[in-house]
Parts: structure tokens; sequence; C-alpha cells
């Protein structure tokens, strides 16, 4: 099935002008792992608008959402296989490549706002990280927001000894897994697509996500309280398969590119906005209690996962630490 799809990506590719045959647009796959109506969603939304706009239909893009083409767990590997061409994973995906530096993004309470995210990833730090994915065959485009994380179980999340032996699931970050240990849960790496069944069947007990993501695959429906922490910022990356990506006319890249810039600005500017106002369809709904720190608590919160920050200099290494430190102007413990 692979070697199928490989073949008939290379083969969607225009024909040689002069050719007197008619020529086929080229097709790039677009698979990610969330709904269509969260912010990832709609910025591969927006790039494919974009890309056959700018590219007067000489590119058409294929968006598969909820993972209908590939798992993530798959989709790294397809993506270098060739058989999709561009992805947006989480950060926390780019650690068995053995780009494990991406994992820094995921320390708790590292972003103060999204301002402060926005910034540091159009700067030295991310490009830094996305040099770091070049000798995978793979190329950075973009970072997408998708804003900080909730959490929630079927027991109130108020204080750092409520998680004590909670299995709550992680998306593979080990930086997510060492501050939940620190307040005593124990992470469970699962894929995206089977977290609403876990759930539901008490596979695990509760999860860490965004409002957008928590209301678009009802997560809420089958968690009795979600505690609005904003722990930790979840982002993506999107990214290519570097051989086809350099081997498109120039002209073509160009135009992709300032599609790629638009869709970043787009998906970027209504993440908050996103998800606020999931944040309020939830709350609606009625099917879960929302809970707010309060400064206590996150202090206490903050207290508990801080020697996470310590550990992380052996897991990411010092040097991206360093950027970060300097670029967001905070002390790394």
């Amino acid at each position: 099935m692979r070697k199928w799809l490989l073949a008939a990506a290379a083969a969607a590719i225009f024909m040689a002008p002069g050719t007197g045959m008619a020529q086929s647009p080229i097709v790039i796959k677009f698979s990610h792992v969330v709904a269509n109506d969260t912010p990832k969603g709609k910025g591969a939304i927006k790039f494919k608008e974009l890309a056959e706009k700018y590219t007067n239909g000489k590119v058409k893009v294929e968006v598969y959402p909820n993972s209908s083409l590939y798992k993530d767990k798959e989709e790294i590997e397809a993506l270098q296989l060739g058989s999709v061409q561009m992805l947006a994973p989480s950060t926390a995906k780019f650690a068995p490549l053995g780009a494990k530096e991406f994992e820094a993004l995921d320390l708790p309470n590292l972003f103060a706002s999204e301002e402060a995210y926005t910034k540091a990833m159009k700067g030295e730090v991310g490009k830094w990280l996305f040099k770091k994915l070049e000798p995978k065959g793979i190329s950075g485009l973009a970072f997408w927001d998708n804003g900080f994380h909730m959490v929630s179980s079927n027991r109130p999340l108020l204080n750092p000894s409520d998680f004590q032996g909670l299995k709550i699931r992680i998306s593979g970050s080990k930086i997510a897994d060492r501050y939940f240990r620190d307040v005593g849960a124990i992470p469970q790496i699962l894929a995206f697509s089977e977290v609403y069944q876990a759930l539901q069947t008490g596979v695990v007990d509760g999860c860490e996500n965004t409002a957008s993501n928590y209301l678009t695959q009802k997560f809420h429906e089958v968690q009795k309280h979600i505690t609005v922490s904003y722990h930790a910022h979840l982002q993506y990356a999107v990214i290519v398969n570097t051989k086809f990506w350099n081997g498109l006319p120039a002209d073509i890249r160009t135009q992709l590119d300032k599609a790629m810039d638009e869709a970043t600005d787009y998906t970027n500017s209504i993440a908050v906005k996103e998800n606020e106002d999931a944040l309020a369809e939830i709350k609606k709904s009625g099917k879960t209690t929302l809970h707010y720190l309060t400064d206590d608590q996150k202090k206490a919160w903050q207290t508990a996962m801080a020697p996470t920050y310590q550990w992380a200099k052996g897991r990411v290494g010092t040097e991206v630490l360093d950027l970060l430190s300097k670029e967001l102007n905070i002390k790394m413990n």
C-alpha cells in the first residue's frame, strides 16, 4: 500500500511543456490528526485555498483531517517515504527522529502569552529547531499555534496532590511525562485518535489538551471535570518531504511559500479566539464542570512542576534552553 501511494505521489507532477499532453496538477497530500473545525484544521484548509489560488490550479492540495489517511504514529514515516507530502504534527513527535530539542517547547509555564510564543517561533529558536530536521529529509515551513493546555479527569484537579495515581494521556513528550510524574500522575502515551475511547472506557483517567480539541473531539463529554490550568502550550510544526519540496519548480515553490506564510498568520491569529469560543461551548454544554485555579493553586502547580526544568537539561540539552531563555527573557532553573 505504501509503495502504491509513493508511486502515485511521484506520478502527480507536471508534464513537461511542449509534450502536447494535458498537464496534471501537482498533488500535495496534507495529513493531520485533528478536526477541520480547529485552528490547525482551519489553517490546513486556508493553505489549500491559497495554494490553489496563487498557483492558478497548478497545485492541488488534498487535506486529510482526523487521522483519516495515517494515524499520528505513522505520519512521519509516511512523509519520509514520500507517501504524503505535508504534515503538521505536534512538536513532541520529533524526538524519535533524534530531534529531542523540540520537546523544550513543552516545558510547563514556559510561554507567558501567545505573543511570546509567536515571537520565539518566528525568531532564532524556530529556525534553529528546523535545522535539526534537515538530516532526516524533512523541511520545516512554519509553526502553528493551538494555545494552552487544560487538564481533565473524573475528579477535580485543583492541587498537585489531586493527580496522585491518575493515568493521564500524553502525546509522547518526555517533558510532559516528567511534569506529570512530578505531580504524582502516571503518564500514558496514546495516539490522538484513540483518546476519546480510552477516556470513555477508563483506559486512562484523564488527559491534557486545548479547549478546541476538547470540544471537537468531544473529550468533555466523557470527563466530569476540566481544569482551565493553561499549564503548558501546544504547538504544531508544518513540515514537508524535502526531496519533494526542493523538486518543485521555483515559481511554484515561491507561491506555496506565500500561501504558507499567509495561512500561518491566519492560523495563529485565530487560535486564541477559537479556544475561547470552544471553552464557552464546553461550559454551555453542561456536560462537565470547569475549574479555575486560584493564585495560590497556580503557584503550587508551578512549584510542583519546576523540577522538570532541571531534568530537561539532560533530555533536550542546554543549547536550546539557552536560546529560549534569551528569547523569552526568563531564567531556566
